[in-house]
């Protein structure tokens, strides 16, 4: 798998989890600290989230971090 199908495959998991909550990408974002448009960087796969961001995500959404790899 290419660095940029991995990127894809994470954002695509974060979208999965977040519509499953019934959030918007401003709602992860204000959960996170983050803003809207770089979470929407994130589950278009546009950026390389570093580990520290990945955990912030998976902190708001609630989630273990290794759900990001469930793909």
């Amino acid at each position: 798998m290419t660095r940029k199908e991995i990127k894809k495959k994470i954002g695509e998991r974060i979208v999965e989890i977040r519509e499953s909550k019934g959030w918007t990408q401003s709602e992860l974002a204000r959960l996170c600290d983050k803003d809207r448009q770089a979470i929407e960087k994130i589950e278009s796969g546009k950026v390389n989230p570093t580990l520290f961001t990945l955990w912030e995500l998976a902190d708001g959404l609630k989630i273990p971090l290794r759900e990001f790899l469930d793909f």
